[in-house]
């Protein structure tokens, strides 16, 4: 994937360096409220922390901010500033405006507007703060555990997310939820499955218009990205995880369903075909 000669984005908030006692963000009610005021104000936790006395000591250092040229920031930075181009593109074309997204690299744990996220969750978006949150050790498990290496099956999990951004500013998430308010449990993970098919060709349309605009795949990518949604779907990772598959228990999709709804945004990069909720899945 040629990514170093798109656009950076500007919305990415580096937590990475961040750690308090007992590790990364979680030493108590006190730390957690400083950090969540000083990321509210938009400054730098560590100076309050450390004037609190609360920074982390002995065995376990603060560890040093990273650095802002190393490679994985800007690659996510570079993802997530092409999503932005495209994104951009398409609102104003239906005359909207696109209101960017901001990507948050953690480790181990942060506060959200949605509770506190954890790298064990995977990567997710908060509709409440409008990020995108991502411990970048899931790009590890995603090459390790589910055997999907490449540059493009990282794109396409930032893809997915900023595709759930999209849904939020559509209102898209909203209904969904109000539905699932009222709805019993197989239903309300039927209405996730079909949200989280649509993130995934969302993702495809991203893929469809960025490479239009500006030339990014190479050979292998789309390969890559197919490999990555096929890793995740929920009858792989039940079968996987406890040996037998339960359909209605599903939030996210099949490996089959989450590769053809990529595909189908790649192929037609268009959003009218991404309407899961009135197709048959």
């Amino acid at each position: 994937m040629r990514w170093q000669d798109l656009k950076r984005s500007g919305n990415v908030e580096d937590r990475r360096g961040l750690r308090m006692p007992g590790g990364p963000i979680g030493g108590g009610v006190g730390v957690l409220v400083i950090v969540v005021i000083a990321l509210l104000a938009g400054v730098d936790p560590r100076g309050l922390l450390q004037n609190a006395g609360l920074a982390s000591s002995g065995s376990e250092p603060a560890a040093a901010a990273p650095s802002a040229d190393d490679t994985m920031r800007q690659f996510v930075a570079a993802i997530l500033g092409s999503t932005e181009e495209t994104w951009s593109a398409i609102f104003q074309a239906s005359r909207r405006t696109y209101r960017e997204p901001t990507l948050v690299l953690f480790s181990g744990a942060t506060p959200s507007a949605c509770g506190t996220g954890q790298a064990a969750m995977g990567p997710f978006y908060c509709p409440g703060d409008e990020k995108v949150y991502i411990d970048l050790s899931f790009y590890d498990e995603l090459r390790s555990r589910f055997q999907a290496p490449g540059d493009f099956a990282q794109a396409y999990v930032i893809a997915h997310e900023v595709g759930h951004h999209v849904q939020n500013l559509l209102g898209t998430s909203d209904a969904v939820h109000r539905l699932q308010q009222r709805a019993g449990e197989a239903e309300a993970n039927a209405a996730s499955v079909r949200l989280e098919l649509q993130a995934d060709c969302y993702a495809g349309v991203w893929a469809h218009d960025a490479d239009a605009a500006r030339p990014m795949l190479e050979s292998g990518d789309v390969e890559e990205a197919l490999t990555a949604a096929s890793a995740i779907g929920d009858d792989r990772l039940q079968r996987q995880s406890q040996g037998t598959v339960v359909p209605e228990t599903f939030t996210h999709g099949t490996s089959a369903q989450r590769v053809r709804w990529f595909r189908r945004g790649l192929d037609r990069g268009d959003l009218r075909a991404c309407d899961t909720f009135n197709a048959a899945l």
